[in-house]
């Protein structure tokens, strides 16, 4: 009970990332921060070309599972998964699995997994506060010990207790969203070959962390990592001449979902919700709830039409059926 008591007094709480219901919140002002300057693009660069290599880093979680589902029609997918056996089932053997933790990985290693990719699609994340994706593995059960130790170290300084957690290797925001980004990012350069593009799905709220609601969702330094590591995407995109994408999720819903039930559009797994109408906006502006299938739909259009390059946008549902592909291609082209 005590420990409770102590995580609950400094702002640690259980809940996942984004799991605010801040749908039901009234819509924070338009952002101060312009959305991130876009770039021209080489021509070359759009669309990705058939049967090109893309990692989808992630290729376990809800929405790289589903992304890795949907490019492979297309692409020669390679997803880099902490388990494969976690992965396989809704995969299709075309998919090259390799198991791999990000934050433990040798940078040889790092480089192996990444290299010939023309694409790399980063699907990672953790939650806003400690929860059991914190731990650093199935075996580390003792996450509530851990953080009431770097509490006590800290005086109970949250952001000074986090930190402690960053250097014991736990799954936190800074090693996930911010210095694993980096890792990848480096052992890309490093792994030679062709380098086009870079999708990281992000959040919305990064840049706009003061504002409410999002200073709750940032007590423990989630969206100040997250903007760490797109900028530092940002930089390696104009120092090393590939194309970016970020793209900022709402609070996401939905899945899991059966591979089976899958038939060429990522939409039709959620046939029966009322809410697939897709809003996309430049920047960090938009307020609401989206789907992970139709943030994979996103994700993946964005790769085979060469759209949205060098660019942040956000993604939403609102209630309406969800649009065709010729009208998600126009909207994501209209960006």
């Amino acid at each position: 009970m005590a420990v409770l008591l102590a995580l609950a007094s400094t702002g640690f709480a259980s809940s996942p990332l984004l799991a605010a219901p801040i749908s039901l919140v009234t819509r924070p002002p338009t952002a101060r921060h312009p959305p991130t300057p876009r770039r021209a693009a080489p021509p070359a660069m759009s669309p990705l070309a058939d049967a090109a290599t893309v990692c989808v880093i992630g290729a376990s979680g809800a929405v790289g599972n589903l992304v890795a589902l949907r490019l492979s029609e297309r692409y020669r997918v390679r997803g880099l998964v902490r388990t494969a056996a976690s992965a396989r089932p809704s995969l299709p053997a075309s998919v090259e699995l390799r198991e791999l933790n990000l934050l433990t990985a040798s940078a040889e290693e790092l480089e192996a997994a990444v290299r010939g990719a023309a694409a790399v699609v980063m699907c990672t994340g953790t939650t806003a506060y400690p929860t059991r994706a914190w731990l650093r593995s199935r075996e580390d059960d003792d996450l509530a010990g851990a953080v009431l130790r770097a509490l006590v170290r800290s005086q109970f300084d949250r952001r000074a207790a986090v930190r402690l957690l960053d250097e014991a290797g736990y799954n936190t925001p800074n090693n996930v969203d911010d210095a694993a980004l980096v890792k990848v990012l480096d052992a890309w350069g490093k792994a030679g070959g062709v380098r086009e593009r870079f999708v990281l799905m992000s959040s919305i709220g990064v840049q706009r962390r003061e504002q409410m609601p999002f200073p709750i969702l940032n007590l423990c330094g989630v969206l100040d990592a997250k903007a760490s590591g797109e900028a530092a995407l940002v930089a390696a995109a104009e120092a090393g001449g590939f194309a970016y994408t970020i793209v900022r999720p709402g609070q996401m819903l939905g899945g899991p979902y059966e591979a089976s039930a899958y038939a060429g559009s990522l939409f039709a797994l959620e046939k029966d919700s009322g809410m697939q109408e897709v809003v996309l906006a430049r920047g960090d502006t938009l307020v609401g709830d989206v789907l992970r299938s139709t943030v994979a739909e996103v994700i993946a259009q964005t790769l085979e039409t060469g759209s949205a390059l060098n660019m942040d946008f956000s993604v939403v549902n609102e209630k309406g059926n969800p649009p065709s592909n010729q009208e998600l291609r126009e909207r994501l082209a209209a960006l």
